[in-house]
């Protein structure tokens, strides 16, 4: 998603979306996750944007065990949009190629981190 961020001010569209949320928290209306706030106020006035811009579907669409490549050419964004989340599948040993693109940003693989939750959970094992 793209936008204008004058525009954005000058329609208020911040106040928009939350006023959305607020109602999504007192009585539930979607099950979709973050983009339905967006839906409701641009109410279809959108463009889309070229596949470079935004690789999107990288987690399947919500469909089970589905895998997807990247598009052909540069690509700006990676989305892991539907519930094959990179980090899920990697941790459950069942990736997807992609999936390893974003391995390297995994906080929790970190070399530091990792061998010191390890260390802490030998200690707690042991005593």
């Amino acid at each position: 998603m793209t936008m204008d961020l004058g525009k954005w001010r000058k329609g208020e569209y911040t106040k928009r979306i939350e006023k959305w949320m607020k109602v999504q928290k007192e009585r539930r209306i979607y099950e979709l996750g973050s983009l339905p706030p967006f839906l409701l106020v641009f109410g279809g006035d959108v463009e889309p944007i070229e596949h470079r811009w935004n690789q999107h579907g990288l987690g399947g669409d919500n469909v089970a065990d589905s895998c997807r490549s990247l598009h052909p050419g540069p690509v700006s964004l990676m989305h892991w949009s539907g519930k094959g989340k990179p980090w899920t599948r990697l941790d459950a040993k069942k990736p997807c190629l992609v999936d390893y693109l974003w391995k390297p940003y995994d906080l929790y693989l970190h070399h530091d981190h990792h061998h010191h939750h390890h260390r802490m959970d030998n200690r707690l094992a042991n005593s």
